[in-house]
């Protein structure tokens, strides 16, 4: 989940992934899963996943279904049981975990009083935007919106900050938009032209619904159109927000006055009770184009504007007509999703997202054996060594720069399973009021990190629930995090053998720990403040490299006409590339001394490395799903992400017998072999 509150530049594994979890062999591997009319140097992907993609269709409530999904539904069946144990009791201690987490739940499950209130709990909100009578005023009222978690114009939170990561200071963002990226607006291709006919139609309907006749509704879902069009020009593409020194622009709020006149920026933190001495304007002609924009704008076009994103905020909350009409967009316009989720898994994301650290504890009391802790904290310390043996036998890399690669990777910091310090929330939690429950949660999120400014970096803080089927690393904390979530078949199998573990878990750790090198993360050194260590020759070699990984990627061509976006993906291709790599190494080097383990079902255990590995990318997309994703998401489909590094590695040739001329052999010229 993508917050503008985290505290640090987090480079996930990817799991874009919202049934059961799949039950494995007794080995970790299920030969059933398999497809062997393909061959393994043909199509790995479908060799090792083609059974599991004809006995496991699509559900009609997915946009994506694979691995992820599987193991995210069966947490949601561990987290459902409690949400429903925890709701059915009305005498818990008010303010106690149970209460929280019980009540949030009831309150979501209420259809009924929500559907009696209607709009009743969004009138304070539209009042204030009523409020905007000049758009001199915007700055008070966007501060306002801002302060409650709700979305316009731009975003402004508090980060680490990049370049003296022992501090906090104030991020300024672009942002604004109803659609999912700038290109939405811009691109004229059919597909997107017909989306933003879509979303203009269901703008108005969404205005309908709220009140207004539909002639003026259809005013107001162009005036929403074009003034998100005018954001959409001025926003950074998503391949320049990667930069992370494109992005560091340090100024005082005299200079952002000075560079970005016409918006009130003095007033818009008053109004915030920010104290801002200097800030990073992460998107300085961004900020300047608002600016213009804003003063330009007459005040209704703003109102409607705001009342817009209001709106679309916050219809999850309202009444049944509002989701359906949310999810007719957003759900089967772009995604291409026929059925919206059960109610209840919608209010339990809703909760995860919320008070996630609540449900979490009780989450991990059930869920999480200490043994899980204990295996992991073995596979991390194997996956770092074998890292640190190959970037010492690196042969392009020169020793200067070894020793601060060495020294950084020394430093990372691990956290698995759940925190050591967990989040409270000290807000009221009603069981009638199911709106007011995610407003106050929001308000007190965005209250909780202005609050960060002037203190130390609070090092215990998490960015993901410990249900969370994710990972991450972060460069200016400079560790690699893994949530109980993720730690079950198959990616982490107790009862697996040690190749299918190291295939998959060991890939993950791996991923996530050469994001501390890939082209964002090596920008960043050991104490995760941005600053160059390379001498220009390794970084020169390292480019070389790496522009070998962004040609193969952008030749990948999931959909007719669509590609992958290889510099856009080219951090997480890295990562599971060179995750891959040292995932192997790690299982090889976990053999010195014992004796070569037997064939299991007739693959030997490097097989059932790659086996292992290619099973956590298993999935169903829909069309209009991948599209979005193949223009937003930085990570690689999951077809891509098994036949990517495998077909560059020898170590996957020489397991499977692959020859030069197949199809999973590329040319050795065009390989990356970065770690």
């Amino acid at each position: 989940m993508a917050s503008a509150f985290r505290t640090s530049l987090f480079l996930t594994l990817g799991l874009t992934a919202l049934g059961l979890v799949a039950q494995s062999g007794p080995h970790g591997i299920d030969p059933a899963n398999l497809d062997t009319t393909v061959k393994p140097c043909d199509d790995f992907y479908h060799f090792a996943n083609g059974g599991w993609l004809k006995s496991h269709p699509l559900p009609a409530d997915k946009a994506i279904y694979g691995s992820f999904t599987e193991v995210s539904d069966h947490n949601r069946e561990i987290l459902k049981q409690i949400l429903d144990e925890t709701s059915a009791k009305r005498t818990w201690a008010k303010g106690s975990v149970e209460q929280k987490v019980g009540d949030f739940f009831a309150a979501g499950m209420d259809a009924a009083t929500i559907e009696k209130r209607g709009t009743a709990p969004l009138k304070p909100i539209l009042a204030a935007i009523d409020g905007l009578k000049d758009s001199s005023h915007l700055a008070v009222t966007l501060a306002k919106l801002h302060s409650e978690g709700l979305p316009g114009g731009f975003g402004f939170f508090v980060m680490q900050d990049a370049k003296n990561s022992t501090r906090y200071m104030g991020a300024l963002n672009q942002g604004g938009l109803g659609l999912p990226d700038r290109d939405y607006y811009l691109n004229d291709d059919a597909r997107t032209k017909d989306i933003r006919a879509k979303y203009e139609a269901h703008v108005a309907k969404m205005f309908e619904l709220a009140g207004d006749p539909a002639d003026l509704a259809k005013v107001r879902a162009r005036v929403v159109l074009d003034l998100e069009t005018r954001m959409a020009k001025a926003a950074w593409s998503r391949v320049e927000l990667r930069n992370p020194q494109k992005t560091y622009n340090k100024r005082t709020l005299a200079q952002l006055e000075q560079e970005a006149p016409g918006f009130d920026w003095a007033a818009y933190f008053k109004a915030r009770g920010a104290k801002i001495d200097e800030l990073n304007v992460r998107q300085p002609s961004y900020a300047a184009a608002f600016a213009k924009f804003a003063a330009e704008t007459p005040a209704p076009q703003w109102r409607t504007y705001l009342r817009w994103h209001a709106l679309r905020a916050t219809a999850d909350l309202l009444p049944k007509a509002f989701e359906e009409e949310d999810f007719a967009f957003y759900g089967k316009v772009l995604n291409g999703t026929p059925e919206q989720e059960a109610r209840w898994k919608r209010v339990e994301a809703m909760e995860d997202g919320t008070i996630g650290e609540a449900l979490g504890q009780l989450y991990v009391k059930k869920a999480f054996p200490p043994e899980s802790k204990k295996r992991m904290l073995e596979l991390v310390g194997n996956l770092r060594a074998a890292l640190h043996e190959r970037i010492q036998k690196l042969d392009w890399m020169g020793e200067e720069t070894k020793q601060q690669a060495l020294k950084k990777l020394d430093a990372f910091g691990v956290k698995i399973g759940y925190p050591d310090k967990w989040k409270t929330y000290p807000f009221d939690v009603k069981r009638d009021d199911y709106f007011g429950n995610v407003r106050r949660a929001s308000a007190y999120r965005v209250k909780d990190n202005l609050a960060k400014l002037g203190k130390p970096i609070d090092r215990t803080e998490w960015g993901m629930t410990p249900s969370t089927v994710n990972a991450y690393y972060s460069p200016t904390m400079n560790e690699i995090v893994f949530p109980a979530g993720i730690l079950q078949p198959p990616f982490f199998d107790a009862k697996a053998d040690d190749a299918v573990n190291y295939g998959a878990i060991g890939w993950v750790i791996g991923h996530e720990m050469t994001h501390g090198f890939d082209d964002q993360g090596s920008q960043f050194d050991a104490d995760g403040n941005l600053k160059n260590w390379w001498t220009d020759a390794d970084r020169k070699a390292y480019q070389a490299r790496t522009d070998l990984v962004v040609k193969q990627y952008d030749a990948y061509e999931p959909l007719k006409g669509e590609h992958v976006n290889g510099k856009l993906t080219l951090g997480e291709n890295i990562a599971d590339l060179g995750g891959m790599k040292i995932a192997y190494a790690a299982f090889k080097r976990s053999l010195q001394g014992k004796p070569e383990p037997a064939k299991i079902d007739g693959f030997t255990a490097e097989q059932r490395f790659f086996l292992g590995s290619a099973s956590i990318w298993r999935n169903h997309i829909r069309d209009a799903a991948l599209s979005v994703r193949l223009k937003t998401d930085p990570h690689s489909p999951g077809v891509e992400r098994v036949i990517g590094p495998m077909s560059d590695l020898p170590e996957f040739f020489q397991a499977w017998g692959c020859a030069n001329g197949c199809a999973m052999v590329r040319d050795e010229k065009l390989r990356p072999a970065i770690w």
